[in-house]
């Protein structure tokens, strides 16, 4: 059974993944838009070029690289623009290998991580 809470974004910050599933891109820009985020980064992949928003750090990356790479990659970039223990983290874009490399950055760094989706109902955590 998940069960989802409705929160307060003040405070917290968002790291969200971006692929080139266009059809996905609509949430991620609502999370961000109508958040309160401390701190925004989207980390995404060259097909996710055109994608803009204002107020993010963007982190590019490059998704053919081998998972473990990826992952030492993200670690590199993602580390030096977290000022947090804990980070509110959307993977609804994005692939599984790309999923679980942002995963394993985040908590190898060491970060805790909140999964996050927007609904209808707004912002809510998953986990």
């Amino acid at each position: 059974m998940i069960i989802n809470y409705i929160f307060q974004t003040n405070s917290m910050e968002l790291v969200a993944f971006l692929g080139k599933d266009k059809e996905n891109w609509g949430q991620l820009k609502a999370l961000v838009s109508r958040g309160q985020w401390e701190n925004v980064v989207v980390v995404k992949t060259k097909e996710a070029e055109e994608f803009e928003l204002g107020n993010a750090e963007i982190i590019k990356i490059d998704s053919d690289k081998p998972l473990t790479d990826l992952k030492d990659d993200l670690i590199n970039k993602l580390r030096t623009k977290l000022k947090d223990f804990e980070v509110a983290l959307s993977i609804a874009s994005g692939t599984g290998k790309e999923h679980m490399a942002i995963l394993s950055a985040l908590l190898t760094i060491p970060v805790g991580v909140r999964l996050v989706v927007f609904t209808k109902d707004g912002i809510q955590f998953v986990n």
